[in-house]
């Protein structure tokens, strides 16, 4: 069912009264933060988005697991994958937890995947790009953390999102 303007205002309105933030970014900071991600962050927040961006919401000194209280409390989560998205497992975690989160909402909670300068065949582990540095995460952390991240990857690079090849 298409929706309405006044139904999307109506949805706009619930929302706002029930999560914290309207949308949690999940970026690798040093591929997208100081150009695609800041310029998005920006032209929502001037929307009236309620937008969770760590460096904006995350105080020096505290705890980076607030990141993952902010994606239970976002109704809409983007995770940009980029180039090296999948070499930070902070990112892995917080796109794995994006999964419960949605999962546990019975899928309530959207995830709209940016592939920017990537593809999503990447995302889905049917290239070597994520393939590669995955592996590099075998020795740190145990082997359902490992499954747990790929399983995440694959999912959300399924979902209909949007990419920008070539952008920069």
């Amino acid at each position: 069912m298409k929706r309405t303007r006044s139904s999307e205002a109506s949805l706009s309105m619930e929302t706002k009264l029930e999560s914290k933030y309207d949308v949690f970014l999940s970026f690798r900071g040093s591929d997208t933060r100081l150009n695609f991600t800041d310029s998005l962050y920006r032209s929502m927040v001037r929307a009236g988005i309620r937008v969770f961006l760590d460096s904006e919401e995350l105080e020096y000194g505290e705890e980076i697991s607030e990141a993952l209280k902010a994606v239970n409390e976002a109704q809409i989560c983007i995770p940009i994958f980029s180039q090296n998205f999948a070499s930070s497992s902070w990112c892995l975690r917080e796109v794995a937890h994006m999964i419960e989160c949605s999962s546990e909402s019975n899928q309530n909670k959207e995830i709209i995947p940016i592939f920017y300068d990537v593809k999503a065949d990447d995302v889905k582990l049917k290239t070597d790009l994520f393939k590669k540095a995955i592996r590099k995460h075998k020795k740190k952390v145990g082997k359902d953390e490992l499954e747990r991240w790929k399983s995440a990857l694959v999912e959300v690079g399924g979902k209909i999102g949007r990419e920008l090849i070539g952008k920069r």
